[in-house]
């Protein structure tokens, strides 16, 4: 975001609610927000011209799908490695979804996604064979949650 880029507690707010619900018609926004829709289709779209709302994204009960194998794997890299390193190292591999960096240890967490535990463990050896690789440490989901308001 612009450093002069300013969010006051609506422009806040109306973030709050596009996450909880990305469908969110503007009308359902401007009621919770005590505004009427057009200064809040205003102040969207300058959100997104500011580069504060990025996207809009679709979740997937991956359940409901068909058998999948839901892990993450704790990565360890050599202290000289940079950020955008160990990002660019799993981030190529098919069936990695997500990567986080994170301070302390483990340097980064690696999500994935595969259809059995071969899948798994080839995509494991895949992120070993990286040179700044020094460790790893896999765990399998069991089950999951998260915050997700269902449109009505």
């Amino acid at each position: 975001m612009p450093p002069n880029a300013e969010l006051d507690s609506i422009d806040r707010r109306i973030l709050d609610l596009l996450v909880e619900n990305g469908r969110r018609s503007v009308r359902d926004i401007a009621t919770r927000v005590r505004l009427s829709p057009s200064p809040v289709k205003r102040r969207i779209e300058r959100l997104e011209r500011l580069g504060v709302i990025v996207g809009y994204t679709t979740l997937v009960d991956e359940g409901l799908l068909g058998d999948t194998i839901e892990a993450f794997a704790e990565v360890r890299f050599s202290g000289n490695t940079d950020v955008e390193s160990i990002t660019a190292s799993a981030s190529r591999i098919p069936g990695v979804t997500e990567v986080f960096t994170v301070a302390g240890d483990p340097d980064a967490l690696v999500h994935f996604r595969v259809d059995s535990l071969q899948h798994l463990h080839r995509l494991i050896d895949q992120i070993r064979r990286d040179e700044n690789v020094i460790g790893t440490k896999t765990l399998m989901v069991l089950d999951s949650w998260r915050r997700v308001e269902r449109p009505s």
